[in-house]
This record gives C-alpha cells, structure tokens and sequence, in this order.
C-alpha cells in the first residue's frame, strides 16, 4: 500500500516542478512582449532610474480624423494657463513624469495646488457638430498621491461667439461633463450633459444613473487609468474605465432627470375635499369595555414570595467614605465648604449578598390589561388616498433626439481638489472608436505594460496585506499547515516502515555475527545454527524458530520486500559453511 502513497508524494514534487517552470515561461512571455513592443518604438532617452523596465516610447499619433488631442510631450502649445474673472487664486500646474512605473519621455499635465482652484483649456481644432457621427472623449487620469477630496472630470465647452478662454470659470457654458470625482467615501464617474428646453430655451443637467460597479480601486491603486465616454447618434451612450464597460443606457430613459417632462402633472389648485376619509380601519363604535377590565391595577407589583437572602447586611451602607483619602492642602473651607472623603463602595458588602434596606423585587402583574381600546375594523366610508387631479403639463416637450446637443467646440479642466499631484495625459476626442482604441494602445497600453512588469511578486503582496491586515497572519499559517499536514499524513508512514525494515536486518545481522566469533571459526556449532538458518531445518527449539525467523518473516512481508536482503544475507552465511 505504501507504493501508492509514494507515487502521490512523486506527482506531488512533479506538479509543483511544473507549475514553477509555467511561471518561468510566463515570466520570459512578458520580457519577450516588451522586447517586442520596443522594436516598433523609435529610440528615445532610456536612461531613467524611476523605472524599472527600460523601454522606449514613442509619442502616440492618431489615425484617423481627430477634434483634439494633446499628449503633453513636446513643447504645450495648445493648453495655456489664464487667471480667472471669479477665482482670485488659481491652482498650478505642471508638466511632469508619473512617480511610480515612469515611461522614459512620456510626460502629463499634473494638478499641483492643495485647496485651490485650477482651469485650463484649449480649443479643438474644428468644432464638432452632433448630427449623424458619434463623439467618443478619452483620457487617463492617476491619482498619484490617492484622492481626499477633489475631481478629475474633463468638461467640453460650449461653442457661442463670445467663448473666451482666457475667461474660463466655473460658470462657463459647457455641453458635456465626464469624469471621475470623490469625496467622503462617495466615489462618482459623472456623465452629465446640459439640454435645452425647446419651449423656455433654458438649459438644466441631466446626470447618468451612478454605475452598479465598484469605483474604489480606480481612485486608490495609484495607477494610470483609461477613461471613455462614447455617445452615439441613436441616443445611447456608454461609460468605459480601462477599454470594459461599467455603464450604458440611453439618454431618453436613463438620466436623472429625464430629458422628456411628463404629459400630465398634478392640478395645483385642486384641494382634498373635508369629508374625503383615508382611515382604511376605524375604531368599533359598537364595542363596550368588559366589566371586569380594570384599567388602575398597575403593571408590576411586589413579588410576595420572595425572602431576604440570609446574611443580608441591614445596617451597613452600600458606600462609604474613603478611610485613605486626605484633604487637600489648598482646600479652603470658606470657599470651598467643609471637605467630605470621597465615597467609595463598602468593602463589607462585597462578599455579602447586599447591604441596606431590603426591599421585595417587583415581578408582573397578572391582572394587569392596561387602557381599554376599541378593536378596529375595516372603515366603511375609506375612500382612499386622495390625489389632486391630473391636467395637462402645460411645459411638456417631447424631444426624441437628446444626441443633438449644443455643438462643443473647446475642452477644459476646471476643478478643485485637497490632494495633489493628480496626473492627466493623453486627451483625445474623435468620432471612430477603431482611433481611440489605436491611441489607448500607444499611450495608456505601454503604461500599463510598465505597470504589470514592476507589480510586486505574490509573496510580497501577501506580506504588505498582512501588515496591513496582522489577522491574515493566522490565515496564512493554516494555509501552510494543511499541505505540510496531508504531506506527513500521506508520506511519513512509508518512510518509516523503510526505515524499520532497515534497522531490523541490520540488528539480526549483527546478532549473527556475534554468535559465530563466540564460538570460534569453523565450529560445529557454528555449523549447526548457520545451517539451520540457511536451510531452514525444523531441528531444535521451536520457540526459538517462532522468535527469529517467523518474526524476520513477518517483518519482511509487512515492508512489502518479501526475500530481500535479509534472504541474501542467509545465502552468503551458507556459501561460507
């Protein structure tokens, strides 16, 4: 049986050969990935010491047709830094490299300010127009420091002929606003956009309903993420964080509130009427109070059948004045009145059953009902809620095609956060999401390869969680202990039936060996109990026969070798002879 418990521990050791050669394999894929991706980059400045990959980057370029895009790698031209007609003080910003997983000459637009307010913005190279294409914003965003408090939240300016950037605030027009932003534990990804009231031609926000996944990590984990907002033509939209959807709907049925008002509305001037009855259950009118209900017996009274404990101490008090106290040096009696020891619990009434007057323990009052009420039934005048009437919304519009928004011709950040050194990079806004894709991949793709190559091993992770965590500690030490448990469990009786098996024949060989130089070389005795060992003669005492060989013999048969050493042994004492 041993055999099989052998081959498990065998299968044991070659799974877990395997399983760390998969990971080797793994590990030189993703060297191989980055060598690869490196050849199509063109060769730039590699000799940085905040990453630990050297790769070469290469600033993305669109592929097609683009409203705008900025990357922040060359000189910033197209973003420009302007002070505002309402904010006395402004944020600062700079252009700079990421802290963590650094891509040598990939630089971002970085919010540097603490509690103060920051714009920037810049003008799209042709004004887009909502009609028959889709508009698709991207971007990515780092909370390098993590987020207190603050947004990260792109807006797209309205076009109007009295659009002045250098004016930009937070009262300026905007079509569209996208984008995360957190505060408290209220973690938000906003998708508002401004319609207008074809009736009253005022505008009013429209907000997406809040995603159903979980925000908190994209905030936290400090790495670069990909935000997108794609609006199609037929009124639908979708939300996407790192190229996977997280939310979509349709812009007539899922925003808050709709963009459509109802048909019918509550009349304002209608009035509920005085004898309009909404109690759908009423008091008996016909019930009568019992006569035997009375409503003065008290819910508790004194239980009658208890006793006083024995050793109840009557005359002690429950607390006492504290015998170790002394008055204070500065106490002074005219102004302070005349000093009392503090108070402290009796020590005699410790080991006692209680000190003071006894008194009996209230229990409840079985005669007790308590006020007399009326059973209630159902009302027969209930007429129900009542509800003013309906009229005819005298502001409704029907707007079947909210897609149709104000055209947008300039983007820009407007925010105010209480952490700094939120990081921005790689804007673009097209119509093709095959474009957007292709950008993603040359930009936000090459950090997140940079990212997954500089992540810590797993035992590291463990470590740091358990830190943070000390009662992983205990889950780890189970985790361990089960396999080292079913290893012993499995494979630990084997080894020491061998070694068993071992020391037997090396005891009986031994034996035997003694014997023969006792009797001296050549000896009939010799001869005589060589020979029946070898020959296995049934001659002399038998129960020496059933304590040596019928125990060897068992022995052998319970280690599974059968004729094994042991045998070989009795051959060479025969040859010998």
């Amino acid at each position: 049986m041993h055999f099989q418990w052998d081959w498990l521990c065998l299968g044991a050791l070659i799974i877990s050969s395997v399983t760390a050669e998969i990971e080797n394999e793994e590990t030189l894929d993703a060297d191989v990935e980055v060598e690869d991706f490196d050849k199509q980059s063109q060769e730039a400045d590699v000799d940085r010491d905040k990453s630990s990959l050297e790769v070469l980057y290469q600033t993305p370029k669109p592929t097609g047709e683009v409203y705008f895009t900025e990357t922040f790698d060359g000189v910033l031209s197209t973003l420009f830094f302007k002070d505002s007609v309402c904010v006395c003080v402004l944020g600062r910003w700079e252009v700079e490299e990421l802290k963590e997983n650094t891509v040598p000459g990939d630089r971002g637009l970085v919010l540097k300010s603490v509690a103060k307010h920051h714009a920037i913005s810049a003008m799209l190279t042709k004004a887009f127009i909502f009609d028959n294409k889709p508009l698709i914003v991207q971007y990515e965003v780092n909370f390098q420091e993590g987020i207190d408090c603050g947004g990260a939240y792109i807006k797209l300016l309205s076009s109007s002929d009295d659009l002045n950037l250098e004016y930009f605030f937070d009262k300026t027009p905007y079509t569209i606003m996208f984008g995360p932003d957190k505060c408290g534990e209220d973690y938000k990804l906003h998708f508002i956009f401004r319609h207008k009231n074809p009736k009253t031609g005022e505008y009013d926000e429209k907000h997406a309903k809040r995603p159903d996944v979980d925000l908190k990590k994209f905030y936290l984990d400090k790495k670069t993420h990909l935000y997108t907002l794609v609006l199609k033509p037929d009124d639908t939209f979708e939300i996407l964080i790192d190229q996977s959807v997280v939310s979509k709907g349709s812009l007539l049925e899922d925003m808050v509130p709709p963009v459509n008002p109802p048909k019918e509305i509550e009349d304002p001037s209608d009035k509920k009427p005085d004898d309009w009855d909404e109690r759908p259950k009423i008091p008996d009118p016909n019930a009568v109070k019992p006569d035997d209900w009375d409503e003065d017996e008290p819910s508790k009274i004194e239980d009658s059948d208890a006793v006083k404990p024995e050793g109840w101490l009557d005359d002690e008090p429950q607390y006492v004045p504290d015998p170790n106290a002394k008055k204070p040096k500065d106490w002074d009696e005219e102004m302070d009145g005349e000093w009392e020891a503090p108070q402290i619990p009796n020590p005699k009434c410790e080991t006692a059953p209680g000190c003071g007057h006894w008194v009996r323990p209230m229990k409840n009052n079985p005669n007790y009902k308590g006020k007399w009420k009326a059973p209630m039934i159902d009302n027969p005048n209930y007429q129900g809620i009542w509800s003013p009437r309906k009229i005819p919304n005298p502001d409704y519009f029907e707007d079947l095609h909210p897609f149709e928004m104000t055209p947008v011709s300039a983007v820009g950040l407007e925010l105010w956060s209480m952490t700094s050194d939120i990081y921005f990079d790689n804007f673009i806004i097209c119509s093709e999401k095959e474009v957007a894709d292709r950008w993603a991949a040359d930009g936000w793709g090459l950090k997140k390869l940079v990212a997954s190559a500089n992540e810590p091993g797993m035992f590291s992770q463990l470590v740091t969680a358990a830190e943070d965590h000390p009662w992983l500690w205990v889950l780890y030490i189970l985790t361990l202990a089960l396999p080292v448990g079913l290893g012993v469990l499995f494979c630990w009786p084997a080894k020491v039936r061998e070694i068993y098996y071992i020391f037997i024949c090396s005891v009986y060989k031994v034996k035997l060996t003694s014997s023969a130089e006792d009797e001296g070389e050549g000896g009939e005795d010799i001869d005589e109990e060589e020979n029946e060992v070898a020959d296995g003669s049934q001659e002399g005492d038998m129960s020496n026969k059933s304590g040596s060989e019928d125990e060897m013999k068992e022995a052998d048969e319970s280690t599974g070798f059968g004729d094994g050493p042991l045998k070989s042994v009795r051959k060479r004492r025969v040859r010998k002879d």
